[in-house]
């Protein structure tokens, strides 16, 4: 008989087809009145953004592994499933280039103000010469400050430094020789980065010492004339000090695809100041990109089905220790 495997977000049929050859699929959100029905039989769950903690475990008693289409984890709480000896497993690289597209779209159109100028054509204000009040800034020759230096944030470096002639400071938890030798990044620490660079982008994982690691303090330490650009989460910058922040033009402006809420309260001051340029949690989301971390996802569900050790394994120590057998 072949694994149970529920399907919790929509993927392209062709790859429902695809994992149809290896699975039983059960498909359904978690919003759906079949949903707990389909977890209490499944071995495998397939999707992004769910929230897989004690409590829905336990209603999961079959469950041997967790796929999921997205390169973080924040929502898979990884000591609980290893103690259960359930695998995980995420998507990471094949977004890579694609979310530092958008990161770097954020940072130039916040800069230079093109959603703002786009409506001020499109609803008619355009009458004649634009007033010196709609200019942007600058993008090209500045500084940009990168804190984490992962793979994202060195392909938004790469984007800077070749294509904009920008300066790259960056703070991470250890020094990115790489980056420093091909990109001339130059390590400082965070109060360093944040006096100096015209732009800051916050691109670090979340973990437990992350959260809320950007704040009142910090933004009093960056240039009024500064941009600030978040794609890395929500929950590591203290939102309402942000909005703050802007509001008091303690910094210009700020790009952002990630909230402490999500969606985005529509109540929320964010919405309403022409200083902020709102995308909704979409980085990763082209058609391409999001093809291939499904496929990657699919190779983690095969292998892990197969007793085999998936390619994106986020917790090893379950096979180390010789916890699963499907």
């Amino acid at each position: 008989m072949k694994p149970k495997v529920l399907v919790y977000n929509s993927i392209s049929n062709k790859l429902l087809d695809e994992l149809a050859n290896h699975c039983t699929i059960l498909q359904s959100n978690p919003r759906d009145s079949v949903f707990q029905e389909h977890l209490f039989s499944a071995e495998a769950i397939f999707g992004s953004s769910l929230k897989v903690d004690k409590e829905l475990l336990d209603r999961a008693p079959n469950l041997k592994l967790v796929v999921n289409i997205s390169a973080g984890y924040d929502n898979l709480d990884v000591d609980e499933l290893s103690a259960r000896g359930i695998l995980a497993t995420n998507t990471p690289d094949v977004l890579v280039e694609t979310t530092a597209d958008m990161v770097f779209g954020l940072l130039l159109s916040t800069a230079r103000r093109i959603p703002e100028l786009d409506q001020y054509v499109k609803t008619g204000e355009w009458k004649g010469k634009v007033p010196d009040d709609m200019f942007g800034i600058d993008v090209n020759r500045k500084t940009l400050g990168i804190i984490g230096m992962g793979s994202i944030g060195k392909a938004v470096a790469e984007r800077a430094h070749h294509g904009f002639k920008m300066n790259i400071l960056y703070h991470n938890r250890s020094k990115n020789p790489i980056a420093e030798a091909e990109l001339n990044a130059q390590y400082e620490t965070l109060e360093n980065l944040l006096k100096k660079s015209d732009f800051v982008c916050l691109m670090a994982p979340l973990t437990p010492e992350t959260i809320g690691m950007i704040g009142k303090n910090e933004f009093a330490l960056m240039k009024r004339s500064a941009i600030f650009v978040n794609g890395a989460r929500g929950q590591m910058v203290k939102e309402a000090e942000l909005i703050e922040a802007l509001e008091k033009g303690e910094i210009l402006a700020a790009g952002l695809d990630v909230y402490l809420q999500e969606p985005l309260s529509l109540d929320s001051p964010l919405l309403s100041m022409k200083n902020v340029l709102t995308t909704p949690h979409v980085a990763s989301g082209t058609h391409e990109t999001r093809y291939k971390m499904a496929e990657l996802a699919i190779e983690n569900l095969i292998k892990g089905l197969k007793g085999e050790t998936p390619p994106c394994l986020i917790n090893p120590e379950v096979i180390n220790g010789f916890k699963f057998k499907i």
